[in-house]
């Protein structure tokens, strides 16, 4: 059975797992799959930043059972999306300490097991921003998601940090995946990297900007996308001199 959920994990601080949760969601809904982001970084809450308006509900609330699923998931206006008749929602996580703190805990998280399970009846996919394994939260994710797609700087930093993330994973008993080196350029140093995201700065309003294709990001991102869950896109992207090319 092919995979439809997946642990987008954080190997050290500012690896960009949010970034790169949020540029597969994309790559996928322009492929035309609706999409789910699940936000259980609480400590960051950085998948709020991407949310336009008020949040009224969030994943805290729908793991603490105190709000359902849809009640707490935003759809990401994105044209390119829309068009090919895809989707990308996201549940963030944004809720005073005292709410985070409950989340973290042992039944909290037995509870999102079921929030991921619900989530993948609903979505053709579902991609859950995961910060280091180190927090019942995070090890939940790793152990109900299908795969792990471990993301770590394209970077010394970051060959030290895959390889503690892959032992903590083999520790709690996770899920098969893959290693993403993101901002590695030329010839980096994370050999043991399964894909490749170049660097590509852009404003967070920006972000995810593979809704928007840019010929050198947006291919990498998509041949993480097929790769992470077995699936063939059959993309469309703009080739270095602007002409549209055909990504198989």
């Amino acid at each position: 059975m092919a995979p439809t959920t997946a642990a987008v994990v954080k190997a050290t601080g500012g690896a960009g797992a949010t970034r790169t949760s949020l540029e597969l969601a994309a790559t996928l809904g322009r492929g035309g799959y609706s999409v789910a982001v699940l936000d259980v970084d609480v400590a960051t809450q950085g998948l709020a930043a991407h949310v336009p308006g008020r949040i009224e509900e969030d994943l805290t609330a729908v793991v603490l059972g105190t709000a359902p699923l849809p009640a707490a998931t935003v759809d990401l206006e994105l044209e390119a999306v829309t068009e090919a008749g895809g989707q990308v929602a996201v549940c963030p996580a944004r809720a005073p300490f005292e709410r985070l703190a409950r989340a973290k805990t042992p039944d909290a998280a037995q509870t999102f097991e079921e929030l991921v399970a619900g989530a993948a009846d609903r979505f053709d996919f579902v991609l859950v921003d995961t910060p280091p394994v180190a927090t019942n939260p995070a090890v939940s994710a790793v152990t109900t998601a299908d795969r792990v797609a471990a993301v770590t700087p394209g970077s010394e930093r970051g060959v030290d940090a895959l390889q503690r993330l892959r032992e903590r994973l083999e520790d709690v008993g996770a899920a098969p995946g893959l290693a993403i080196a993101n901002r590695a350029d030329g010839d980096h140093p994370v050999d043991a990297a399964d894909a490749t995201l170049p660097t590509h700065e852009v404003p967070e309003p920006a972000v995810p900007s593979t809704a928007d294709p840019d010929p050198a990001y947006a291919p990498a991102v998509a041949e993480a996308a097929e790769a992470l869950f077995d699936v063939d896109l059959d993309l469309e992207f703009p080739d270095e001199g602007l002409l549209a090319g055909r990504f198989d």
